[in-house]
């Protein structure tokens, strides 16, 4: 068959992608940027049944470039991560526009992911996902609906926050949400049921609730993992803790950004229990336990094999969607700080070095005030630097670097850049190269920075001090590590 897969880059459609393929099907992938696809992942053969057609979902216009040809479509893009007060108005856009789209194909049914939405009083962004099944039932098509809990799996928003809180917090004072029900499902399961209901005519026009074989409050959940990992906790549940400071106790204790943690805590006070079932007659499989789900997440993160994180959507104010278009840093206006070093040891020791920078490795220098720095930017509403890194030792563009976005990770060209995503007054761009040197060869790291007004200016000054103590050590240890 052939299938369009719209957030293909994203955390499920990253992963649905292989699945897919190696199911025999040719699989066109829905991207805004052909930059961002990674295509280094696959080889000839993988991608002789892959296409990748760029299209802006906000966009009308963008979307003639969907075949007509199609026979299912997925569609994987939701706008949690985007601000709290207009999220549900690029969906209702992106939907509409998509299921228009979709009128002029032969496409036989639409896939579409969403959360279980079963109480009387949904949550905005609850509410918002419902009502994005409504507008792609205006297509005309047949569209199956999967409404989940809570994913479980490395790189998973929930698995990050649940895993941040339990192990950083022994002792903890949490909202009355923790209270609620809920029954999560491993991201094995949700590939499997994706890709199981595909032209499934017994799936056409319905609606199931899928969920693990377990279900826990939200605080048995903390304990469950706490469990596994042989930690020993405590929490006590407060009444006095509102939504809007709860969702600021999430911000500040996890990695998540603050649009996220206010949908996540709206959402968290409605019991997610399955209720719309039968999906197990058309696809039957083994349901992964939640403690069985967690050992999956904890064995790949320790064979560094994190295939897709959450922090794969974009969550810059400035850069949004384009933020490929950066990768040509400007050449006026701008401040620099450049540092060469020299070496003669193994040109692949030194790159290694480089591509491990940040998360658990940190940044080679002064960490502590790297973490002031991301403390800071949380403080101001920012990422922090809480969000890591997808795997510690490979780079793609598109990753989350702390509070960095990766450009470009080119390995062939040695050449690693970086923009910056805390809150700024301007743009920061951070370039690492290595080239030859007569015998040897040169680390060049290059700190940019475009101010916005005297603000700005101010801002690149105050901060010289640091940049004369950091920025030196920095490219020597990652030479000399």
């Amino acid at each position: 068959m052939k299938i369009l897969l719209t957030g293909a880059t994203g955390y499920i459609g990253r992963r649905l992608l292989p699945i897919l393929v190696n199911q025999g099907h040719d699989v066109v992938c829905l991207v805004r940027d052909q930059r961002r696809f990674d295509w280094d992942d696959f080889d000839d053969d993988f991608l002789a049944h892959v296409e990748v057609r760029e299209a802006d979902l906000a966009d009308p216009e963008s979307l003639a470039n969907i075949p007509k040809d199609i026979d299912i479509a997925y569609y994987l893009v939701h706008s949690m991560t985007s601000s709290y007060s207009d999220f549900s108005i690029k969906e209702k856009e992106t939907a509409i526009n998509f299921a228009e789209a979709i009128k002029h194909t032969s496409t036989r049914q639409i896939i579409y992911l969403s959360g279980i939405t079963n109480a009387d009083d949904l949550s905005e962004h609850l509410k918002s996902r419902k009502n994005v099944e409504s507008y792609l039932q205006e297509s005309g098509k047949a569209v199956t609906v999967l409404r989940a809990a809570i994913i479980i799996g490395s790189g998973s928003a929930s698995f990050e926050i649940i895993r941040d809180i339990v192990e950083k917090l022994p002792v903890m004072l949490a909202p009355k949400w923790l209270k609620s029900k809920c029954q999560p499902i491993g991201i094995r399961n949700v590939m499997e049921y994706l890709a199981g209901v595909a032209d499934k005519k017994e799936s056409f026009d319905k609606v199931f609730d899928i969920g693990g074989p377990d279900i826990f409050t939200y605080k048995e959940m903390l304990y469950e993992y706490a469990k596994a990992r042989k930690l020993k906790r405590h929490i006590q549940t407060v009444p006095v803790l509102t939504p809007k400071l709860s969702s600021l106790w999430l911000y500040f204790v996890t990695s998540t950004s603050y649009p996220l943690a206010r949908n996540l805590v709206d959402s968290m006070k409605h019991d997610v229990v399955v209720q719309h079932e039968g999906i197990d007659e058309i696809v039957p499989l083994k349901k992964y336990a939640y403690q069985e789900t967690l050992e999956m997440a904890f064995s790949r993160i320790s064979q560094k094999n994190v295939i897709s994180s959450w922090t794969d959507a974009l969550s810059s104010h400035k850069i949004k969607e384009n933020f490929m278009d950066f990768i040509d840093i400007p050449k006026h206006g701008c401040f620099h700080d450049v540092r060469e070093i020299e070496f003669t040891r193994s040109v692949d020791e030194v790159q290694e070095n480089l591509w491990a920078i940040g998360g658990t490795t940190g940044w080679y220098f002064g960490n502590f005030l790297w973490k002031i720095r991301g403390f800071l930017d949380k403080l101001v509403g920012g990422v922090g630097l809480r969000r890591g890194r997808r795997s510690q030792h490979d780079l793609k563009a598109g990753d989350a670097l702390d509070f960095w976005r990766v450009l470009l990770a080119n390995e062939k060209e040695r050449r690693l850049l970086l923009y910056a995503e805390m809150k700024l007054p301007g743009e920061a761009w951070l370039e690492f190269r290595i080239k030859k040197s007569g015998k040897a060869y040169k680390l060049i790291q290059k700190a940019t920075f475009r101010p916005l007004g005297i603000w700005g200016r101010l801002y690149w000054y105050s901060v010289l001090p640091f940049h004369f103590l950091i920025f030196p050590k920095m490219a020597k240890n990652i030479v000399n590590s």
